[in-house]
């Protein structure tokens, strides 16, 4: 798999602007009881599409996260939300951030991270 840059662009951060990128919902990932939402972002900034999988705890607030790497424009259109996860651990970095990492967009790469509910 080819390593994709970071570039320092405003969408590899955690707190960006509706202004600064177009979003699609995909559906929701209810694999596992997660019921996780799953949508496609594209930086109006730098175009680069990223894949985004938001998981909302319903019994505890700071459970809340969201895991965001770059997928590309061919792979979006078979894109199922039950998919998601296994995409994003095969990514060479992925970004996380929300209540759970103390609202701090942090990288990361393998595993997402998921409590038991």
């Amino acid at each position: 798999m080819k390593k994709l840059p970071k570039l320092g662009c405003a969408c590899e951060q955690h707190d960006l602007f509706p202004s600064e990128y177009r979003t699609s919902v995909v559906g929701k990932d209810t694999t596992d009881g997660r019921n996780a939402e799953v949508s496609i972002i594209q930086c109006k900034l730098c175009q680069r599409i990223w894949l985004k999988y938001e998981f909302l705890s319903e019994n505890n607030f700071e459970q809340n996260r969201w895991f965001k790497g770059i997928i590309a424009k061919k792979e979006v259109a078979d894109l199922k939300p039950e998919d998601a996860v296994e995409y994003l651990e095969s990514l060479t970095w992925y970004i996380c951030g929300g209540n759970y990492f103390d609202n701090e967009a942090v990288f990361s790469e393998g595993k997402l991270d998921f409590l038991e509910n």
